[in-house]
């Protein structure tokens, strides 16, 4: 029984669960299908049955929420706004059709992307679980939490070792500090060879990239051809210490084993009290990245040839529509830049209270997601014009994408620029921050998705914290493998198959079956309509249903259509152990999904189908409020007999 108490209001400040008497019933409007005419209000002060689940709940620990509305909104930009949107977007939109390139990305935007995000926050919301259990909603379907859950922990594995990297290079560009110059933009290091030779272009009066005079001459500018470029010495030579393939495995880098422990130190404590610590985090995290975009935009846009760059970026080429690798590298980017099926969404959602507009938060987010990448495209796409009429050479020719974007194509044109310590320092520092808190996010997806399957467990004293610590340890352990001489090729190989567009495209395929087909997208509307006070539009439950399933699995299909063996910087290719050891990856989280379906149904008893109906009936608890709004619900309808309403 429950008492309405004046004053208390839906959503309050009081952590989940509310206590049992301060559950308001009042503050739900009759909207869509809710209410009836001569249907009696409940005043406060009124008592109220809501059954025993609502005073279960409430006996129980309360979960964590995040302290402000903004600590989960930056959460999510930290969360979806990483090192993808910096050296993955800006060529993927270059290399297919420029400005016509946003035309399939928005279909796929508005068919797949936003209705999934909506999706996986809005199941982390109202049943306040993480990303396994909160698939019980249909408990065949629970593969599909073991999947991100397993894709999460892959991600954690390699994704922070580009953090490494990029702590190494901004320590040698802040040690050069003094010098006057970078130390990728001379010969006379002890990792250069006697084939490194630096790319200048003569002109009268100008000087060399190291500073040198160059003699004047009337002749018409010269491009020097260098043998090896100092950049790529640096990166490959002295940084990974690449040996010539995977099979060459060889030692470990003490350099980046210490900056990577160091990468992983700041991680744990960042997260190791939950979202009370990440939640604090992220205020700075998250938006420090936004300042240095926006440094780096204003130097990137007034370097000279910084709009033959640009005009690469966004100058349209309409017949590349037609080319069905357009549409797959557009779907691709949505969901690695969105974070979709990796359980980070739903985690984070499960934190909020219950009557936060998601709805609403999830078209913003998505929105600042897709600007941020469009801007920072005109931060890389200047820098590469400004490179290449230095260079005389095309844009083309030095356009990249990925790690050789960072660490090769940006520090090279960071070296031919004024100031140019001060502008790779700011570089590297924003690459640092858009990782490490897309990093720690994802942890935490991983974290909450196991701790929410075994609460008693992680109601110990410091279970939790010991629990995270481990990890991170076992994580830091298989990331040494990466920073060996032959490091790079398994990098390389976790980065296309552990949490690749094909594993997460078949996850985010189930989760639309799941919630359009087996729970029902209508029933889940009703949901929704209980958390924000109105019922979305329907353009959203057709996505789930529909255009989702068809967008992900055809693209899913066409794309293990089109693959080729793996290689890496288009002259190596990868044993066929390794390519096994490639799709065994991907399949370790595609797997799970029939996997438990198939121990899910052999639980249960009776006929096939009889067992089929049992393991999609719902088995997930509600949180309170949820569960006293369906009571409320059920005494303002109206009974019905034969003659009509009474």
């Amino acid at each position: 029984m429950v008492k309405l108490k004046k004053g208390v209001k839906r959503g309050s400040s009081s952590s989940h669960p509310p206590a049992a008497d301060q559950v308001d019933m009042t503050a739900w409007k009759n909207n869509g299908s809710t209410g009836a005419d001569g249907a009696r209000d409940y005043e406060a002060g009124e008592t109220l049955a809501v059954g025993k689940e609502v005073e279960a709940a409430a006996a129980a620990p309360a979960r964590p929420q995040w302290g402000s509305k903004y600590e989960f909104i930056l959460s999510h930009i930290g969360c979806c706004i990483g090192l993808g949107n910096v050296w993955r977007f800006p060529y993927v939109c270059y290399k297919n059709g420029g400005g016509a390139f946003f035309i399939p990305y928005f279909i796929c935007l508005v068919t797949a992307g936003i209705p999934i995000v909506f999706l996986e926050i809005a199941v982390g919301q109202y049943f306040a679980t993480g990303g396994i259990s909160c698939w019980d909603i249909s408990p065949i379907f629970r593969g599909i939490g073991y999947g991100t859950t397993m894709m999460a922990g892959w991600l954690n594995v390699y994704y922070i070792v580009v953090l490494s990297w990029g702590v190494l290079y901004l320590y040698y560009t802040l040690a050069y500090a003094g010098s006057g110059s970078l130390p990728w933009s001379t010969c006379d290091n002890d990792w250069n060879t006697k084939y490194c030779s630096i790319p200048l272009l003569k002109r009268n009066n100008e000087t060399a990239l190291l500073g040198a005079e160059l003699p004047t001459s009337s002749a018409s500018p010269e491009i020097v051809v260098p043998k090896v470029d100092p950049t790529t010495e640096f990166w490959e030579r002295h940084i990974l210490k690449i040996s010539s393939g995977i099979n060459e495995v060889g030692e470990v880098q003490w350099q980046l084993a210490l900056t990577l422990l160091m990468v992983w130190t700041i991680c744990y404590f960042c997260i190791w009290k939950g979202v009370k610590s990440s939640g604090k985090v992220v205020y700075f995290t998250a938006l420090f990245p936004y300042v240095m975009l926006i440094i780096l935009f204003f130097r990137g846009v007034t370097l000279p040839n910084a709009w033959q760059g640009i005009a690469y970026y966004i100058t349209p080429n309409f017949e590349k529509l037609g080319e069905p690798g357009v549409w797959v590298g557009a779907v691709t980017q949505v969901f690695f830049s969105y974070a979709i099926a990796l359980g980070s969404l739903t985690a984070l959602g499960s934190y909020n209270k219950f009557d936060y507009n998601c709805y609403k938060h999830s078209l913003a987010l998505c929105a600042c997601d897709s600007i941020t990448s469009f801007i920072a495209g005109f931060v890389v796409f200047s820098v590469l014009g400004f490179m290449a009429g230095e260079l005389g050479v095309d844009v083309k020719d030095v356009a990249e994408e990925g790690p050789g974007l960072a660490f090769i194509v940006y520090p090279k044109a960071a070296a031919q620029m004024p100031l140019g310590t001060l502008w790779a320092a700011l570089f590297f520092v924003m690459l640092l921050f858009l990782g490490l808190d897309s990093q720690f996010v994802t942890m935490e997806g991983f974290f909450t998705a196991i701790m929410d399957i075994y609460p008693r467990i992680f109601r110990l004293k410091y279970s939790k914290e010991v629990f995270i610590f481990v990890m991170c340890f076992v994580w830091y352990l298989l990331g040494l493998t990466m920073i060996t001489n032959g490091g790079m090729y398994v990098f390389e190989l976790f980065d296309t198959y552990a949490a690749s567009g094909m594993a997460l495209l078949w996850t985010a395929f189930w989760e639309c079956v799941c919630i359009g087909w087996f729970y029902g997208a209508d029933r889940f509307y009703d949901d929704i309509q209980r958390m924000i006070g109105y019922r979305i539009n329907p353009w959203m439950k057709y996505m789930w249903k529909y255009a989702g399933p068809i967008f992900t699995m055809s693209i899913m299909l066409f794309a293990i259509a089109r693959s080729r063996p793996l290689t890496y910087n288009r002259v190596y290719t990868y044993p066929e152990w390794a390519q096994a050891s490639g799709w065994l990856l991907a399949l370790s989280s595609m797997i799970s999904v029939p996997a438990y379906a198939i121990y899910r149904i052999s639980r249960e008893s009776g006929s096939v189908k009889e067992r089929f109906r049992q393991a999609i009936r719902p088995a997930i608890e509600e949180r309170p409020e949820a569960i006293a709004m369906k009571e409320k619900e059920a005494l303002l309808k109206p009974e019905t007999t034969n003659g009509g309403s009474r």
